[in-house]
C-alpha cells in the first residue's frame, strides 16, 4: 500500500490509465459517433476510458452518473443495463461500480455495449449502507438495475441512494463480516 496520503478531490472524476490501442481518429465510425455525443454533451465530466470495436467505455464521477445515464437512455436510445459489477481498488481508496448497458428497441445498436462506470469511497472498515462508500441509483433510469445494485451493495458494500429496496439479496440478514468481494475478505479457517 502507498505511503501516500493525499486523498483524490470527491469532485473530481479519478484518472484511468488504460492503454489506447487506436488514436481517436482512426475510431470505427459507429463508435467515434457515440463517444463524440457523449464528450459533446459532458466534455471534461467524462472520460472515454477505452474504445474498441462494439463498445465504447465512459468513466464519470459520481455527481454526474445521473445524468449521463439519463443521456445514454434518452438521447444514445440505450433501454437496459445488462450488468453490473464491482472492482476493488484498496490501494486507492475505491470501490468501482461498472454498468453494461444494451439497447432491445433499436436494431443498430443490437451489437453495442456501453460500459459506463463510476467509483465510491472505499472505507476501510465498512458499515454498508452508514458509511462514505456511496452512490446515486441508477434504478429509475433503467429498472434493470433493481437486483444487480442490491447485489453490488451486499457484495462490495456501496450503498445506492435513491433505491427502493437495498436489503440483502444472497447474504443472510444477519451477515456481519466484510462484504465478501472486497479484496480484504478472508474466509474464516484458512
Amino acid at each position: 500500500m502507498s505511503s501516500n496520503s493525499e486523498k483524490p478531490d470527491a469532485d473530481e472524476t479519478p484518472k484511468v490509465n488504460v492503454p489506447s490501442t487506436a488514436k481517436k481518429s482512426e475510431l470505427p465510425m459507429f463508435e467515434k459517433s457515440i463517444s463524440d455525443k457523449i464528450v459533446e454533451k459532458f466534455g471534461d465530466k467524462v472520460e472515454v476510458t477505452f474504445v474498441k470495436e462494439d463498445r465504447v467505455g465512459i468513466k464519470s464521477g459520481k455527481e454526474n452518473i445521473h445524468d449521463v445515464a439519463e443521456f445514454i437512455r434518452d438521447a444514445l436510445h440505450y433501454d437496459h443495463v445488462e450488468s453490473v459489477s464491482g472492482v476493488d481498488y484498496p490501494q486507492n481508496k475505491e470501490i468501482e461500480v461498472v454498468y453494461h448497458i444494451g439497447s432491445y428497441s433499436d436494431s443498430s445498436l443490437a451489437r453495442q455495449i456501453l460500459v459506463l462506470s463510476t467509483s465510491a469511497q472505499r472505507e476501510e472498515n465498512p458499515i454498508p449502507g452508514n458509511d462514505a462508500t456511496r452512490l446515486p441509483t441508477l434504478r429509475d433510469i433503467f429498472y434493470s438495475v433493481e437486483f444487480h445494485e442490491r447485489e453490488v451493495f451486499e457484495m462490495f458494500g456501496v450503498y445506492f441512494e435513491g433505491h427502493p429496496d437495498n436489503r440483502r439479496l444472497l447474504l443472510p440478514e444477519d451477515w456481519a463480516d466484510l462484504p465478501p468481494l472486497r479484496k480484504d475478505f478472508a474466509i474464516k479457517g484458512r
